[in-house]
């Protein structure tokens, strides 16, 4: 007698939207360390985004700045993986770019409802306006942009366990019009004060220089 196997749940971008919406990503419950007491007085942002290219170093460098800050690290691409069960590339594979953009919005809208977090966002996240104006218009919203030369992101994505995986880096004529694209979206967003240089540094200079970010956010607020 054979027996019947159940079919997986078919999995859509309504699916994963749901998915999302499920997370109700609660306040932090870390306790803030005494490196971390500063960032939590009256006038420092209420939570870091952190933005740039791929290779950048954003998940490195939030998840130590998370730590120093007593907050907690989301990063965008991971919280979709985990929510919907696929991975980036294959969201792109099946359900297409243009799918997975409105997923990585509906995402953003979700996480920016937190405060004492560090987000860092895929690196097309800001290609979309919704994105930009999204962060641009949440009150106490600090941005940092992770800056280096695109051929030293890519030597550190082709180092990387998987990184020629990513949708962008399988053609390098398209990785040129993506950073050319999203360059001045990271640099207005940043703007001069919000922008690190992490071409000569590891991520604990890289942490350094954004806790002075907070600091004259701080003053300038």
């Amino acid at each position: 007698m054979s027996t019947a196997t159940t079919a997986p749940p078919l999995i859509t971008v309504e699916s994963i939207l749901r998915s999302i919406k499920l997370d109700t990503m609660p306040e932090s419950s870390i306790s803030p360390t005494d490196d971390a007491i500063f960032a939590n007085l009256a006038g420092g942002p209420h939570r870091i985004v952190l933005t740039g290219f791929m290779g950048a170093g954003k998940t490195t460098v939030g998840h130590k700045l998370a730590a120093a800050l007593g907050w907690d690290f989301v990063d965008l691409d991971t919280l979709i993986e985990q929510r919907s069960g696929l991975t980036v590339p294959q969201i792109f594979a099946e359900q297409g770019e243009k799918s997975f953009r409105h997923i990585e919005s509906y995402a953003l809208a979700v996480a920016l409802r937190r405060s004492r977090i560090v987000l860092a966002l895929g690196g097309g996240a800001l290609e979309l306006l919704t994105n930009r104006l999204l962060i641009e218009q949440k009150p106490d919203t600090l941005t940092v942009y992770l800056h280096a030369p695109l051929d030293v992101l890519t030597a550190r994505c082709s180092a990387q366990e998987g990184g020629s995986a990513r949708p962008v880096l399988a053609d390098p004529d398209e990785a040129n019009r993506r950073f050319a694209l999203r360059l001045p979206h990271y640099q207005r967003l940043a703007g001069e004060r919000g922008t690190v240089d992490t071409t000569a540094k590891d991520s604990t200079d890289v942490v350094v220089e954004i806790k002075a970010i907070i600091k004259s956010y701080k003053a300038a607020n």
